[in-house]
């Protein structure tokens, strides 16, 4: 039998694969909502100032986004097991001392690495699943599984941080990660099968990795720096410009490499590009609603943590009902822009209906239909989003596009948190300084301030969303299967060894 029939073969033991590969996804990103519940506990324990605490947040958003590129090359330089394997290893030694942390230093420097670690971590794990399942039908399955995950994991890291924080302590919200990894580390090592042929030996492009890093941490701290300081302070003007120049220099210098470290085709291809724009803008929308009903039941309403995140459960099972249920069935049925921009849409009228908020709004009135109606959304439009990033993309080069889907997600999260929130509180202004406190008195004016600022930002999600439904109505042109099929990532392949895809 050849190489090329071998490695076509399916391996036996990939579901069990998928076990930990999921699990260790669910770590990833539990760990960017688990920690903020337990903020203002480590603030207090560490006697971390008001000015850094936003450095919890900010050190891991920016390794992870930084580093996620050089992270998706890595996988293919050295391959993706031993890449998944290290960025477990690392992950779980990164949580242990930031568990263990002694003063403020030591738990940025473990933030920091933890997010370093996750850029090996994520690309990895998709690109994975990617060449794992070659079956249209099992592919369907395994990333409707996973994007369940990848969507509705960010909720769940609101209930577990809300758990772990007031039954046991702060310090038990990075522990939590440490038997995940290793569990998921010993899985991969005895269960997951290097697919041969997989690895990418071109030399790496440095010039390529250095831009690349510099350009998107500029990006993700310029958003971070808007949030704190304002759009206009001069410290978040220069990040925006820095970024711009120096991720310009990066296209530039990629398409001039032998063997850049993005190659443009990856990007440039309508329904990939397609693909990175409808997910990245999606994404905004959806952070946006995790903060503003974090902040309503907390601050407005009152709830305790651990009823904050029970509240988002109806949202976490509406989003694996969506994506396993409605997004594996139909998606080898109908073409791909028939299910993403139907589930965006249906994402945009559940945050419509969370613009009706009001100071005394019932959950079950308000707050419940507009929770199940996102989840079902997110998660029919997530999965056929998730297999389709990988689509055509040949198996040395699936680290790179795995790592392409993970920054949209990144610069998504970052751009929603800081822009909304941003418009949030300026409508929150304005509205303090048109009225003056009635009956209710000053507490109540603040709240209903802090509901009008809410709703106003979401406004803008809502428009948001129906913009990332029409580019991928406009953009993603795939057909039924077997119709079309994508441009490679490298012209002349072998047709053979490209990871096959849900839809053609």
């Amino acid at each position: 039998m050849s190489q090329t029939a071998e490695t076509r073969l399916p391996d036996p033991r990939r579901w069990t694969a998928l076990v930990f590969i999921s699990l260790a996804q669910l770590m990833v990103v539990l760990d960017s909502t688990i920690v903020n519940i337990a903020l203002p506990s480590a603030q207090h324990a560490l006697d971390i100032s008001d000015a850094n605490k936003q450095w919890v947040i900010t050190a891991y958003a920016l390794a992870f986004g930084g580093l996620l590129l050089f992270g998706g090359r890595i996988a293919d330089l050295w391959g993706r097991k031993r890449t998944f394997v290290v960025g477990l290893t690392g992950f779980a030694l990164a949580s242990a001392i930031g568990g263990a942390a002694g003063n403020e230093a030591m738990l940025l420097s473990s933030r920091a690495a933890q997010g370093a670690f996750g850029a090996l971590l994520a690309p990895s794990a998709l690109s994975l699943l990617a060449v794992s399942f070659t079956d249209a039908k099992e592919r369907a399955k395994a990333f409707g599984i996973f994007g369940a995950i990848a969507g509705g994991g960010g909720a769940v890291g609101l209930l577990l941080g809300g758990v772990l924080t007031e039954f046991l302590n702060w310090r038990w919200t990075f522990f939590v990660n440490v038997p995940f990894a290793i569990i998921a580390a010993l899985g991969a090592y005895f269960v997951i099968r290097e697919p041969e042929g997989g690895r990418n030996r071109s030399p790496l492009d440095v010039p390529g990795v250095i831009l690349s890093t510099l350009g998107l941490i500029s990006l993700v701290y310029g958003f971070t720096r808007a949030e704190t300081s304002g759009w206009s302070a001069p410290s978040t003007i220069g990040l925006f410009v820095a970024s711009a120049l120096l991720l310009a220099a990066f296209a530039l210098v990629e398409s001039k490499v032998k063997a850049p470290l993005l190659p443009l085709r990856v990007v440039t291809e309508r329904n990939r590009g397609g693909i990175f724009a409808s997910l990245g803008l999606a994404i905004i929308g959806l952070f946006g609603v995790f903060l503003f009903l974090t902040y309503y039941l907390q601050v407005v309403q009152g709830y305790s943590a651990i009823k904050t995140g029970f509240a988002f459960l109806p949202m976490v099972t509406a989003f694996v009902v969506g994506s396993t249920q409605i997004g594996t069935r139909l998606v080898t049925r109908l073409p791909a822009r028939v299910l993403m921009a139907p589930g965006f849409a249906v994402a945009a009228v559940a945050m419509l209906l969370l613009t009706r908020l009001q100071v005394g709004s019932s959950y079950a009135g308000v707050v419940l239909p507009s929770l199940v109606l996102l989840g079902l959304g997110m998660g029919t439009a997530f999965m056929p989003a998730m297999s389709l990033a990988t689509h055509g993309i040949q198996p040395r080069d699936a680290g790179v596009a795995s790592a392409m889907v993970n920054t949209s997600q990144q610069v998504g999260g970052a751009i929603g948190t800081a822009l909304l929130n941003t418009v949030a509180a300026s409508a929150t202004a304005t509205y303090l300084a048109g009225h003056t406190a009635g009956a209710g008195g000053p507490k109540l004016l603040q709240s209903q301030a802090l509901v009008h600022g809410y709703s106003h930002a979401i406004w803008w999600a809502v428009g948001i969303e129906a913009v990332a439904a029409l580019i991928a109505l406009v953009f993603i042109n795939v057909g039924r299967p077997g119709s079309t099929k994508l441009a490679s990532s490298s012209e002349g392949a072998d047709e053979e060894t490209m990871v096959p895809a849900v839809m053609h």
